[in-house]
């Protein structure tokens, strides 16, 4: 399974990760603040359709090492982000809103197949508005992702910020011939 995003159309990008189960455990690090604290932020869901979603990035609280300058104010205060559910089916789909406060919507899903006795975790980010923020988020999630998989394999979790500036890089040079969203 390739590890990197794939775009599905101009303004999307799809993760595939399979990932140790059983369902119910890989749904409660999306869904518990605890636990989604981990790997991407902690916050409380409202946990139906329609309900509200709060998260706080703080990277300290996911990787001990020290942040390039740029990142260091998320890195050790965090920044919020609140946005709305938009699809909720436990244990196998919940979506969200992402974004807001002066930028624009975009909305992530995770969606849970079980595989004997793995799962299939696939994440989708739509809406993204432009070339520059498909490649920002898809970096962030090939790493958050991957400190998931660390997290449920029971592997120390990789480095962040050491790995932060080549996947970027990468996702760019991937992404550099695509159009940008709604001209192609």
């Amino acid at each position: 399974m390739n590890a990197y995003g794939v775009v599905l159309e101009s303004s999307a990008v799809r993760f595939e990760r399979l990932l140790p189960g059983p369902v119910e455990r890989v749904w409660s690090y999306l869904t518990e603040s605890e636990k989604r604290g981990q790997w991407l932020a902690s916050g409380v869901f409202d946990l139906r359709a329609g309900g509200r979603t709060e998260m706080l990035f703080k990277h300290s609280e996911i990787t001990d090492e020290a942040p390039p300058e740029a990142y260091r104010e998320v890195h050790e205060n965090g920044v919020r982000s609140t946005g709305t559910i938009t699809r909720y089916e436990p244990p196998r789909i919940i979506a969200f809103t992402w974004g807001g406060e002066g930028e624009p919507e975009s909305e992530v899903a995770f969606e849970l197949v079980p595989k004997d006795e793995k799962v299939l975790l696939v994440l989708t980010h739509r809406k993204l508005a432009n070339k520059a923020e498909m490649t920002s988020v898809s970096g962030g999630w090939h790493m958050h992702l991957g400190l998931l998989e660390d997290l449920l394999s029971g592997n120390p979790r990789r480095g962040f910020w050491s790995r932060f500036a080549a996947l970027d890089a990468d996702y760019a040079a991937r992404y550099a011939d695509l159009p940008e969203p709604g001209q192609g």
